[in-house]
């Protein structure tokens, strides 16, 4: 059942779009009018704090994040929320281990550290992993929220996925980092706007929030004390602040998305600030979007629209309840599509950036050097840049349109983010903090990760995910719905069935999704510590790029995360060796000076 937007709903989804491509004409005609590649792609390092705080953000809770947390705590419980702990953990960590080593680079490209520390093969093999993630995400940041919306309030999937990619490219190719980085703080307002729309509206249908939470904790969905050890458990504490540590180290620390806005600010002291101010931010829209989710199941307690048949997957209750509960007032399910879009749009525009930034600095520029022999100027390099934004954005749309067709490939794109991202985090761990650290050992320690992480994420099959109990007692009864129920009830059969036999399943299928990242983090780091030193001890590899001179005594410090760039700069620091000349040298010196102070 799918209920029309109105008149006024695409009047406030149309003003919100005109905005978006407002602000990119604004930053293309305005200051510079984006004349350099500094400015395009890093907004010339003059951001203020506040809107790379909000674009740290944005850029990490997109539209899938909104619609599928809140159904992880509708449909699973409570136990999601505890990953806000690690954002905690690690901010410290990006911040004051991480960020200054890219900081003292001043690249566009993050892995341009991987080929100062170890060779361009390194540099090479990070950054097609990060754009094959990236590539692949972007498709499906754009067509699962169409998807949902479609199914639910009538709008057309096309017109969704055109207008979402065609709006982001504009803007983004034409206000370049500026542009992103000024639409992220609107765009972050918009997206708490529909969050906080759907926790009012049931607040002020059940009377009370704590209605709500009652509700919620009679029937299962308030959990905060699984502390099981067991790494097959979906949620636990360990899975959510270890593994959810691993994953925000991923995005915040090492990934080109996130360090890109952070290189956009005046100095090192900003950007550590505008990651300390994203973590509150951040936290905001994760509880509150988990909180969301147990509104909706008190709203639907008695009657789940998956098991009555109104929708068909639980990325639709979202929208659903926002048809049901707010299309009476004019404008309000527009707003919360608005919300939608702009998480697609942060996301998207945020993927475009960075993207061509990769493409241009890790590819485009060494394959002309190595061919040409020549490199490119300031205006070609901005050239390119703009033309690659409009090939990605391009790009977007069609693997929006593709994904359709990749049935059970949807899953597996989503994952992709710990899969790849782990390795990648051991890749520039093991880089910053190993010196005897070489390059074959380096990508062979990524290899063999990858290789693992694609084999645990993706290996078949997987026991199925047994969801907390649902509710039918309340729904109308119809046939459909009865034929529905009984579908249902010989699904639950096969899934209790499942679920005894799950010690059955091939145990690394079976551990939980969250320690993807971590394992791949693991197994990066100590296997390309482990061959650094194979192929060093078999002379295959050295790790003389790591030195400044050619007899390997004088270490580039820069590359290491500060404590340890202190420590080797400490040992390289010259000493005085005392013979008896100087000794005696010392000792002139010495009464020069006191027959000069008595004079």
């Amino acid at each position: 059942m799918a209920a029309v937007l109105g008149a006024w709903d695409y009047a406030i989804l149309a003003v919100v779009l005109i905005i978006s491509v407002g602000i990119g004409l604004y930053y293309r005609f305005a200051g510079n009018k984006q004349s350099t590649t500094t400015e395009y792609l890093l907004a010339d390092r003059s951001m203020g704090v506040t809107p790379v705080a909000f674009s740290l953000m944005a850029s990490f809770m997109s539209a899938i994040t909104i619609l599928g947390v809140s159904m992880e705590n509708y449909q699973y419980g409570t136990m999601f929320v505890i990953i806000n702990i690690s954002y905690v953990v690690g901010t410290p960590i990006a911040a004051y281990l991480i960020l200054p080593v890219f900081y003292r680079l001043k690249t566009a490209s993050v892995y341009e550290y991987l080929e100062l520390r170890f060779g361009y093969a390194a540099r090479l093999a990070a950054s097609l992993s990060f754009s094959m993630q990236m590539i692949l995400y972007m498709g499906i940041v754009v067509y699962a929220p169409a998807l949902a919306l479609e199914a639910v309030t009538g709008l057309n999937q096309i017109f969704s996925i055109l207008i979402v990619g065609v709006v982001c490219t504009f803007y983004a190719t034409l206000g370049g980092m500026k542009a992103v980085l000024i639409t992220d703080i609107y765009q972050s307002l918009l997206m708490f706007v529909a969050v906080f729309s759907v926790i009012i509206c049931a607040w002020v249908k059940s009377g009370s929030l704590e209605e709500i939470w009652r509700t919620a904790q009679e029937n299962g969905r308030i959990d905060f004390g699984n502390f099981s050890v067991d790494p097959t458990e979906r949620h636990t504490w360990f899975t959510q602040v270890l593994g959810g540590l691993a994953t925000y180290l991923a995005i915040y620390g090492v990934n080109q998305t996130q360090v890109q806005r952070l290189l956009a600010v005046h100095n090192l002291r900003s950007a550590r600030a505008a990651l300390w101010w994203c973590l509150p931010i951040l936290c905001l829209l994760s509880v509150s979007t988990c909180f969301s989710g147990l509104c909706i199941y008190w709203y639907y307690k008695n009657c789940d629209p998956v098991l009555e048949g109104r929708v068909g997957s639980r990325d639709q209750v979202m929208p659903l309840f926002v048809v049901d509960t707010m299309s009476q007032y004019t404008g309000l399910s527009g707003l919360f599509v608005s919300g939608i879009f702009c998480a697609s749009l942060s996301t998207i525009s945020s993927a475009i950036s960075s993207l061509a930034a990769v493409t241009l600095e890790d590819y485009l520029k060494p394959l002309l050097r190595g061919l040409t022999q020549r490199t490119l100027n300031d205006q070609q390099s901005l050239l390119y840049s703009k033309l690659l934004s409009v090939f990605f954005g391009a790009v977007c749309i069609g693997l929006a349109f593709l994904a359709g067709s990749f049935g059970g490939l949807l899953q597996a794109a989503l994952s992709i983010f710990g899969i790849i991202g782990g390795p990648l985090l051991g890749l520039f761990t093991l880089g910053m903090y190993v010196p005897k650290a070489n390059q074959k050992g380096a990508i062979g320690g990524l290899l063999i990760s990858l290789a693992f992480s694609f084999w645990i994420g993706f290996g078949q099959p997987k026991p199925p995910i047994i969801s907390l109990p649902m509710s039918t007692d309340g729904c109308p009864i119809t046939e459909s719905s009865q034929s529905r129920a009984r579908d249902i009830f010989l699904a639950n059969l096969r899934e209790d069935t499942d679920q005894d036999q799950e010690q059955h399943y091939f145990y690394l299928y079976r551990i939980s999704y969250m320690w993807y990242a971590a394992l791949g983090f693991l197994v990066a780091f100590f296997v390309g510590w482990l061959l650094s030193y194979l192929f060093a001890w078999l002379k295959w590899d050295d790790n003389r790029r790591i030195y400044q001179d050619l007899d390997c005594t004088l270490i580039k410090h820069d590359l290491f995360v500060p404590p340890l760039a202190r420590r080797l700069q400490r040992q390289q620091m010259p000493r005085l060796v005392v013979t008896g000349t100087s000794s005696e040298f010392v000792n002139d010196v010495s009464t020069t000076i006191e027959d000069q102070t008595k004079t």
